[in-house]
Parts: structure tokens; sequence; C-alpha cells
């Protein structure tokens, strides 16, 4: 299972994809680094972000499970 490789991650999202610190939901972690460079919140970075390779392979390993939306996470649940 592959992870963000950036290291700007947060609890909010322990858990979402089975990742850790939001580590596989990076496009809804505002500042998130792509290409080297910090990125804006999930609306202004969202367009970017469904290009990302990173992210449909996410999708794919996810299937029926895959979560785009910050809003569609339950933070209560436990990992």
């Amino acid at each position: 299972m592959i992870t963000c490789g950036t290291n700007h991650h947060t609890r909010s999202y322990n858990g979402v994809h089975k990742g850790k610190h939001g580590g596989r939901f990076c496009w809804a972690v505002a500042g998130t680094l792509c290409g080297g460079e910090p990125q804006g919140t999930f609306a202004k970075k969202l367009m970017e972000c469904v290009n990302c390779e990173f992210l449909k392979k996410v999708h794919d390993e996810e299937g029926r499970d895959f979560v785009l939306s910050p809003n569609k996470v339950d933070k209560n649940k436990k990992a």
C-alpha cells in the first residue's frame, strides 16, 4: 500500500484509506507538497489533485470505499 511522500499530515484523517495521519488522503490536507511546492486548501487544489497519479492509485486500490471529499470522512471513526 502506497502513501503520500509528503510529511505534512494530520491525525484528523488517521485511518482514511487505511493510512496514517492523512498519508493516503493528502488531497484533502491543506499545505501538502506537490512537486516540492506547498499546495493550498482542498477547494483550491482539487482540480490539480484529480489528475495526480497518487490519487488515482489510491482510488484504484480503495474501489467503492474511496473518499474524495473531507466532508465525507467520519473523523470519530477509529482506524
